[in-house]
Order: structure tokens, then sequence, then C-alpha cells
């Protein structure tokens, strides 16, 4: 693995050539291979493909959490990353207000983080302990956590998965309006296409083991947030597209 610093903007680039795991049985299984994308400054792009596909080990490549691959990762030298797991892992032992203080840069450890907690509802939870939370008030705590660290690349594993639609819907309002506001390069991962629809100006879809970018979509980052009657038309637009290949090859599109 290559880990090289990146000459422009606050663009993230990944290129895994190959990346495997040994299996139960110890034989190598391969993973993800040849796959390639660039997400432009400030925008906002998805990760899509079939169940265990390798969209989370894509994630964690590009975190930097994974490094045995072949392949290069490229960030700006001065990348800050925010990172939302998909459980939450707060420390059980801090408050939210602790465990979104203590990643804060030091320089801004004392700063008000008031605009923050309102955004994501979060006022009246800061003296409480992660056991006290609901599942939705956990991941508003860990999305908060996350900007804390007021970074330039934000990168999310399924943060809304298993909140109820309601829950979900206001966190999404929440995250697009923190990422659209801080200029951030985001790149979220998410099995729900509607979702991605409404979030994301580039998204790319992956196809099964070994996992590439099979196909990939630039959505107009002018035209959100988008509407529900948007969302829909792209979604069935895109669902028209999909449906056209077995997912390996490329969808039939023009």
């Amino acid at each position: 693995m290559k880990d090289e610093p990146n000459a422009g903007a606050d663009a993230l680039e990944l290129r895994v050539d190959r990346k495997t795991f040994i299996s139960a049985e110890g034989a190598p299984a391969e993973v993800i291979r040849g796959l390639a994308l660039r997400l432009e400054p400030g925008s906002f792009g998805v990760l899509m493909g079939p169940s265990g596909c390798g969209k989370t080990t894509a994630l964690r490549i590009a975190a930097g959490l994974d490094a045995d691959f072949s392949g290069v990762r490229r960030l700006p030298p001065s990348a800050r990353l925010g990172i939302v797991f998909q459980e939450p892992r707060l420390l059980p032992w801090r408050t939210v207000e602790e465990n979104i203080r203590l990643v804060m840069p030091a320089g801004d450890a004392g700063s008000d983080i008031g605009d923050l907690i309102d955004t994501l509802g979060l006022a009246s939870h800061m003296s409480h302990y992660p056991g006290e939370l609901s599942l939705g008030l956990a991941r508003r705590a860990a999305i908060a956590r996350a900007f804390a660290v007021r970074p330039t690349i934000m990168l999310l594993d399924e943060p809304f998965v298993s909140l109820d639609e309601t829950t979900a819907a206001r966190l999404r309002e929440e995250l697009f309006t923190l990422t659209r506001r801080e200029g951030m390069t985001t790149l979220c991962v998410t099995h729900d296409l509607g979702e991605a629809v409404e979030l994301a100006d580039h998204l790319f879809f992956l196809c099964r083991r070994p996992a590439r970018v099979i196909f990939e979509k630039h959505l107009p980052s002018s035209a959100v947030p988008r509407s529900k009657a948007d969302i829909s038309l792209i979604e069935a637009e895109l669902r028209e597209v999909l449906s056209g290949f077995n997912g390996t090859d490329p969808p039939r599109a023009g």
C-alpha cells in the first residue's frame, strides 16, 4: 500500500488493486480488485453495492484503518478525518459531552460547541452516559463526536442503519446541514438507494466480490436538498439502469 499526499485541495482518491482476507478455512479470499474512485473537494459521495461486497472494507482503507492492500490512498497533506462507524462506539464511562470533547483538537478543547449540539438535538443529553441513550441519540452523539474533530473529510459507515424512518430522516437532514455548512468532502456507505439519492452528488456502485466500481452517477449538487418527488424520480431511473446488469458486468446506461 502507498499512502500518498494529494497535491490538490481536500479531494479523496482511492485505488485498490487487490485486497484479500484469509478465510476461516485458511484460504485467501479476494474482496476487492481494481476499485478506483475520486471525490472532489466538498462533494458528498456514496458507496453502494450488494451486501458483503466490500463497501465497509473500502471505507476502512479510505480511513487508513486497513493498510494491508495493494494500491494507493491519496489525501491532502492537511486532511483531518472524521469517522462514523456502524456502531456508535461511544466510551461508556464518559458522558456525551466528554465523548465529544475528548476528540477535539487541543486548541479547541474549551471551545463552544453549542451550534453543533443544537443542530443534532443533544442539548438536554450532554450529561448522560451512553447507556442512558436510545440508539438514535447514541448515533447523534457519534456524529457530533466525528464533527468535533473539525474534519476536512468525513467517512460514514451506514450511520442510519437499524433506525426507524422518522429518526433516520431527521438524522439525514442534520448530517446534510452539517456537511454542507462545513464544506467537507464526504464518503458514506449505505444500502438504501433513496437515502443515497437524497444526500449525494456522486454515487459509486460496486459489484459482488471481488468488488470494483462498475457504475458511477453524478447528480447536480445545486439540486440539493432534493424534493421527495425528485428523489423518487432519480431512484426509479437508477433502478431501471441497475436492473440491466447481473451484479458483475457494467449496467447498460447511456
